[in-house]
Formats: C-alpha cells, structure tokens, sequence
C-alpha cells in the first residue's frame, strides 16, 4: 500500500510540473525565437515519469486486490471454522458462498481504491493550487463550480452504497436459493416441482436486474452532470485567463500552464467512478462484517494425563436454543475403555449431547471431562488427537479416498489406514475402485452406506481416548453393521465410545444405556434393565426392531 501511495504520489507530482515546464518552454520560444532543447527534455522526462508512475499504480494496485482479497478470504475462513457450527449455520451455505466469493472480492478493492482515489486528489487539488499561483483570478473561477461538483459527489456516494446493498442482497437470495436446490434435487425430481423450483430461484432476478439498472442509473446521471459541469468550468478558466493575457496580465506561456492546470483539476470529476466503486466495496464490506464478528471457540493449553482411560463425564449441562432449554441438566459418567448407547425418541437431544461430548458445541452451563479434565481447558490440537466423530452423513474431504480417510490433525500411515477401513467393512468396496484408495473421490461413485463406511473408517484411524458416533451405521445393512459392531467391541478397554443408538442390536451391546428424555436423563443402566420399562421397549418398535435381538457375544455385551 505504500509503494501504491508513493508511486500514484510521483505520477501525481509529475503531472503538476508539466504544465509548468511547457509554459516555461514556450515563453522562451517566444521571447527568443530558438527551441529550447533542454526545457523540452525536462518536459519529456516528465512525461515518461507520469507514465511509468502510472503503470506501477496499475500493476501494484492490481495485484494488492488480489492479495487483500485472498487475506480477507483467508481470515473469513478462518473465523467460519474456529467458531461453533451452530453460529455459522446462522447463514445459508449458498449466503456463505456469496460472501466468501464476490463480497470479499468487492470489499478487498476498497483499500486500494481509496488509496489511489487520495493519491489522484492531489492532481486537481494541486492543479487548483498551482492555478492560484499562475493567476489568483483563474483560481477563483474554478473555485465557484466546485460547491456543486461537492453535492453531485456526495449524491453519488449516498445512492449508491443503498443500490449496491440492495443488488447484493438479491443476489445473495439467488445463491441461497439455487444451493438449496441443487442439494435437495433429488427431491425435487421426486416431487415433480422444477418448474416450480426454477420459478423460485430466478425470482429475484427482476428486483436485481431492477437494483442493477438503478446502479448504473445514478453513476450515469453522475457522470453526465460532472461530463457538463466540469467542461463548463474549464471554459470559465480559460475565458478568465484569455482577458487577463488581453490585458497583458499573463503571458502566452502563462496562458499555457493555465490551460493545462484547469484540465488536470478537471480531472476531480473522473472520481466518480472511482468514489462509485468504494461505495460498493463498503456495501460488500458492510456485508462480511457478520462473519468477522464471529465468536472463536475459547481454548486453554492444558493436557490429559498420559495414562488417562478415557473417562467421559457430563456434569448438570444446559444447552439453550433461541431462549428455550433443549438440553436440561444432563449428568452421567461413562468409565474409560466402555461404551455407553444414548437412545431416545426423535427430539430428545441425543445428537446435541454428542456434540457437546466432544466439544462440537459449547454448553451453556455445566461441565463436560474427559479424565478429568474440562474440555475446553484443552489445546484444539490436543483435543482432536484424543476425540474422533462419526456422522450419519460426514462429509468427504480431500482429493482421493486416502485424503478423506486420513484426515484430521496429523497424518496416519497406510498401515493404519488399511487396518481402519477393515475394521470399517469399508475395504471390500474400496479394492474394487480403479485406484484402489487412492482413487480420486470425483471417480468414486458411493452409496450412502459406503459414505458412512469411510466416515467411520476415518473416525477409526484416529486411535484417541474418545469415539463418538452420531447414527454413523443409519444406512448399513444387518451384517455390515454387525462386522463395524465387533470392530468397536475390539476397542473395549483402549478406547471409550459413546454411540447415537436406533437400533436394539446396538443399545444390547452397550455397556451402559442413556436414555434421554425432552433433554434431559430420564435413565442409565444395562439394557437387560431397562427392557421391563415398557416404555423403553417402545423406543425399539420398528419394523426391523419390533423384537430385542441377543447381543452379539462380547466380554462387555449384555443381553436384552
């Protein structure tokens, strides 16, 4: 930014001292009849001075857009990522896209823009300055247009930060929309509404081609109004300054400069456009300022004892959403080494309480520990080393099938990978890729079975204290999910797991049962306990789960 001040500075400063050089050159063509070469070379120097400064603006102003762009990007990335989900889901993903896309690449050119927009305020006002030293009576005649040259530019600004806000408001809607629809187009080829959907998406495109034509409206209706106002001044200038060389006054040389001097301050007009695109880079701007206000998650650096089994306690946590408890003093304790199933209808606040488990969200009252220690007295490094997830749908980042199994805090081996997408039941469909693992996801048709599959591959992998799994087996068969329920059983006593239960298989096979209730504990114990509870039994009443099925013979299993 400095070098684009210093450098608009220099070109500016060039520009000044021409019309002055010329003026001198020309008097002494005139007084002594010969060319005088060396005012001429000053006068070209001068002018490759003003272009080189010129193209030095044009090359660093460009690439300082870029850059502040990609920062800005970086740091709204930054802020959407190391703040709690639930705060960036405040926006719609195709609202996200917008922002992050042609918002911040809008906000970035306001830096640069204002920067070469105060540096180019030095050729008219220096021009103006410059006519009051050649003729004071030239300088006042520029000095009356300029009050409505004032109100034209302030016009200008005000009207067009409120089209600028409206026109990206709209095409926010329209990003929002068609995301929306892209996501769910299986639904709706379903329901038979494209039409209807595609009447939805575009519209908005009527109040933005509306927005759109405003914009343009004012920065014409500007444009027109500087492109009268500012000849008619020069020709003011210049009508003032032929009477005084009239009168003998000024000289032809003077006459000159004073011709040159009311073009460049003429040159304040050509601000509109460049006051025009600050005033929609603030409107962009304007709209980023959520997202930057976005509230990190708070860390501490504190670490878990070595030996630590992996001892998983919830202590009176209270979730609040819009004002209203989801989640209502929820205590229970899971030993290191076990597992434990919450169940519960629809809505009682199992995959919350997940989230909390591994610090996903924050609490607002209540504790959560792993042995023993607050989880967010823990490093984020720290924390995700010791806590891996599972989802029912996780999302498959990276390149290949390798970069989404092997992701998180640090890399594993191909060892490991392969050990957890057995254990996943994940390896079968794997080998049958065209690359194997390392088959580009883009190449790689999944079902949602085999998606979940690669999820728990990766939650696998990971090897920490704590396994949390969000209904990550939802979409297996009976046998797959029986094969991931035997590789969990073979962590008994490394590793502690804590699993979203829908199914009676999998709350049979838990060492200890969560039963949730309107967010809060309604009952823990073994499952064989709980099955006289009618109501408990009621939990289970599918159509694949109409009767309690045994447990699968574990050292920690238990029977209905």
């Amino acid at each position: 930014m400095v070098f684009l001040v210093l450098s608009a500075t220099g070109g500016a400063l060039a520009a000044l001292a021409l019309p002055a050089a010329l003026g001198v050159a020309l008097d002494r063509v005139v007084a002594d009849g010969r060319v005088p070469w060396s005012v001429l070379a000053v006068c070209a120097a001068l002018t490759a001075a003003e272009a080189g400064f010129d193209a030095l603006v044009t090359l660093i102003g460009g690439t300082g857009t870029a850059a502040g762009a990609a920062r800005l990007r970086t740091v709204l990335l930054g802020r959407l990522l190391h703040t709690e989900a639930r705060h960036a889901a405040t926006h719609a993903p195709g609202d996200l896209t917008t922002r992050l896309t042609a918002n911040a690449a809008e906000a970035a050119t306001v830096p640069v823009a204002i920067a070469q927009t105060v540096a180019g305020v030095l050729v008219p006002v220096g021009a103006t300055v410059a006519l009051f030293v050649v003729d004071p009576w030239a300088g006042l005649a520029l000095l009356a247009g300029f009050p409505a040259l004032v109100v034209l530019l302030r016009l200008l600004v005000r009207r067009t930060s409120v089209t600028a806000a409206d026109y990206q408001r709209e095409q926010a809607l329209i990003a929002a929309r068609l995301t929306e629809v892209l996501a769910g187009a299986a639904t709706v080829r379903a329901a038979g509404t494209a039409a209807r959907e595609r009447a939805r998406i575009t519209e908005p495109l009527g109040r933005l081609a509306a927005h759109g034509r405003r914009t343009w409206d004012v920065h014409g209706r500007a444009a027109a109004g500087a492109a009268v106002l500012l000849p008619l001044l020069s020709l003011l200038v210049l009508a003032v300054a032929g009477l005084r060389t009239a009168t003998g006054a000024l000289g032809v040389g003077d006459l000159l400069a004073v011709a040159r001097y009311a073009a460049l301050a003429a040159g304040l007009g050509v601000l509109t456009s460049a006051l025009s695109g600050i005033a929609r880079g603030r409107s962009a701007a304007r709209r980023l300022d959520p997202l930057l206000a976005l509230p990190p998650v708070p860390h501490r650096a504190h670490t878990l004892p070595p030996e630590g089994a992996g001892t998983l306690e919830l202590r009176d946590v209270e979730v609040r959403r819009e004002g209203r408890r989801v989640l209502a003093e929820v205590s229970f304790s899971v030993p290191g080494g076990t597992s434990a199933a919450l169940v519960g209808r629809s809505g009682a606040g199992r995959s919350l309480v997940a989230a909390v488990a591994g610090r996903l969200t924050d609490p607002d009252a209540g504790t959560v520990l792993l042995d023993g220690v607050p989880l967010d007295a823990l490093a984020p490094e720290r924390l995700r080393h010791a806590v891996a997830y599972a989802f029912a749908r996780p999302a498959l980042l990276g390149t290949t099938v390798e970069d989404t199994v092997a992701l998180g805090p640090s890399r594993p081996s191909r060892a490991a990978l392969t050990e957890a997408l057995r254990d996943a039941s994940a390896d079968g469909f794997v080998s049958l890729l065209p690359q194997g693992i390392t088959t580009p996801l883009a190449d790689a048709p999944l079902s949602g079975g085999e998606y979940q599959r690669l999820g728990l591959a990766r939650a696998f992998v990971r090897g920490g204290r704590l396994l949390i799994l969000d209904d990550a087996t939802s979409s297996l068969d009976t046998v797959t999910e029986h094969r991931v329920q035997q590789a969990l059983s073979r962590r008994a006593g490394a590793c502690t797991r804590l699993i979203v239960a829908h199914r009676v298989t999998t709350a049979a096979t838990a060492d200890l049962v969560i039963w949730l209730e309107n967010g809060g504990v309604r009952a823990t114990g073994r499952h064989r306990e709980l099955w006289a509870d009618a109501e408990y039994r009621g939990l289970f009443r599918t159509a694949e789960d109409a009767t309690p099925l045994p447990a699968p013979s574990s050292p920690r299993g238990a029977s209905p």
